[in-house]
C-alpha cells in the first residue's frame, strides 16, 4: 500500500448520556471537546482549526469559537447533514496537509430526545414552497416514507427480501448489547425488549412505513462527541497511538429523470476514498456506515464496493456482519443508530467507533483491526443527499 500519513485522529470523546434533560447541545459540545483534547494530551490553546456543522444553540461557525475561547486560523462550517463530520475530517486532512492548521477540532451536540424532536416522522413542509420542495411537498411524504420507497424499489429490482434486511438490525443489536452505554440508552428510551434479537423479532415488530419495521428504524436520542485531528508532527507526542486518515471522498446525489434511487452518493465518494487510501473494500476490518434505516446500510454496502449492486441480500446473510464472525467487515460495532444513539446527525459517531476499534478499545473489538471505513449520509436517501467516506488506518 502507498499511503500518505499526513493527519491523524489524536483524541476522541463520546458524550455518555442518550437522554440528558436540562443539558444544552452547546454544553454537550463543550464537554466533549474538553475531554477529546484531554484524550489527546493537548490544550485548548493548541486548537487552530475549527470545523462545525452549525449545530447547538448559537454555536455555529462564528459563535462557537467565542463560546470555546478558540482563535482558529481555519474555520469550516460545511453543513451536509449526517455526513458533515466525514466532510470535516476530509477538510481537516486537506488543510493540515497544506500547512493551514495543526490541531483541528470537530464536534456535535444534540438534545433531540429531550426536546421531543420528530426526526423523520414530521412533514417535510416549509413556510412557503421553494424550487426544490414544490415538487415533493404536495404529496405529503415524510423522511421515513422516502426510505421505505427506496427499500421497496430495491426489493422490486433485485429480489432482496425482508429477512435479508433484518440481518442488519440483528448484527447492530448484537453489538449494542455489549456496549454498556447503548444498553443504558435503550433503557432510558424505554425500548421494549432490551436484548439480542433475531430476524423474526425484526419482522414481527410493527410496520412504521411499509416495508420498514420498527426495529429497522433508528432511535431518537440526545448525545454528541468530539474529534481532534492533528498533523504528523503533533502526532509524535500525543497520549495514545494515532489513527491516520488515509483516504476521503465527498459526493452529493439528487433526484434525476431516469435516475436510480437505490444508488447513493457513496457510489461516487467511496471509490475516490479507496483510491486515495490505496486499499480495497475487501481489506477493511470495520465498516461504520450510517444506519438511519436498514436500507441505508444495505445500499451503501453495495455502493462502497463491499458487494455488487443488488447482491447485498446474500452478502449480509448468516450473521457475517457481527464482530466475531468472518466473511465481511464488522458493522457498526457500537450498536449504531439502530441500537446505540441517533441524535439527528450521526456521522461523528462513525469516526469515534472507528478510532476505538483501531486503538483496540471497542466493546465489540475485532482482533487485530487495521483498517476502518466511516461513511456518513446526510439528507434523504432516494432524494437529495450527501455522502462522505473516510478511510482510517491504525498506527
Amino acid at each position: 500500500m502507498n499511503q500518505e500519513r499526513q493527519a491523524a485522529i489524536a483524541g476522541i470523546y463520546e458524550y455518555p448520556l442518550r437522554v440528558a434533560p436540562g443539558v444544552s447541545a452547546i454544553q454537550i459540545k463543550a464537554e466533549s471537546i474538553a475531554k477529546a483534547l484531554e484524550d489527546a494530551g493537548l490544550e485548548w490553546s493548541d486548537v487552530d482549526g475549527l470545523y462545525d456543522a452549525q449545530d447547538g444553540e448559537g454555536g455555529g461557525g462564528l459563535a462557537i469559537q467565542h463560546y470555546m475561547g478558540f482563535k482558529p486560523r481555519v474555520i469550516d462550517t460545511t453543513m451536509v447533514g449526517g455526513s458533515s463530520y466525514e466532510f470535516h475530517a476530509a477538510h481537516a486532512l486537506r488543510d493540515i496537509a497544506a500547512g493551514k492548521c495543526n490541531v483541528a477540532v470537530l464536534s456535535y451536540g444534540s438534545n433531540a430526545a429531550s426536546n421531543r424532536v420528530a426526526i423523520g416522522t414530521g412533514g417535510r413542509g416549509a413556510p412557503q414552497p421553494t424550487w426544490q420542495s414544490n415538487m415533493e411537498m404536495p404529496y405529503g411524504s415524510t423522511l421515513i416514507s422516502n426510505y421505505a420507497m427506496v427499500k421497496h424499489r430495491h426489493m422490486h429490482d433485485y429480489g432482496s427480501t425482508k429477512e435479508q434486511f433484518a440481518e442488519i438490525s440483528v448484527a447492530t443489536r448484537y453489538h449494542a448489547m455489549r456496549n454498556p452505554e447503548a444498553v443504558q440508552a435503550m433503557t432510558d428510551l424505554q425500548f421494549v425488549g432490551i436484548n439480542e434479537i433475531d430476524v423474526n423479532d425484526v419482522l414481527e415488530s410493527r410496520v412504521i412505513a411499509d416495508p420498514l419495521h420498527l426495529l429497522e428504524c433508528c432511535m431518537v436520542s440526545d448525545g454528541g462527541g468530539a474529534v481532534v485531528i492533528v498533523s504528523k508532527d503533533v502526532a509524535r507526542n500525543i497520549k495514545k497511538k494515532p489513527v491516520w486518515i488515509i483516504g476521503s471522498g465527498e459526493a452529493t446525489k439528487y433526484v434525476e429523470n431516469g435516475g436510480d434511487i437505490t444508488t447513493s452518493a457513496a457510489a461516487q465518494s467511496g471509490p475516490e476514498a479507496f483510491a486515495q487510501a490505496d486499499v480495497r473494500p475487501g481489506e477493511v476490518d470495520i465498516a461504520m456506515i450510517y444506519d438511519s434505516f436498514t436500507i441505508t446500510v444495505a445500499v451503501m454496502l453495495e455502493d462502497l464496493g463491499f458487494c455488487k449492486k443488488g447482491e447485498v441480500g446474500d452478502f449480509v446473510k448468516g450473521g457475517v456482519l457481527k464482530f466475531d464472525q468472518k466473511g465481511a467487515p464488522a458493522l457498526n460495532t457500537d450498536g449504531g443508530g439502530l441500537s446505540s444513539n441517533h441524535p439527528g446527525m450521526r456521522g461523528i459517531f462513525l469516526l469515534l467507533e472507528s478510532v476505538r476499534q483501531l486503538r483496540g478499545e471497542s466493546t465489540s473489538q475485532v482482533p487485530g483491526a487495521k483498517l476502518a471505513v466511516a461513511h456518513g449520509n446526510g439528507g434523504m436517501l432516494g432524494s437529495t443527499h450527501a455522502g462522505g467516506t473516510v478511510i482510517l488506518a491504525g498506527d
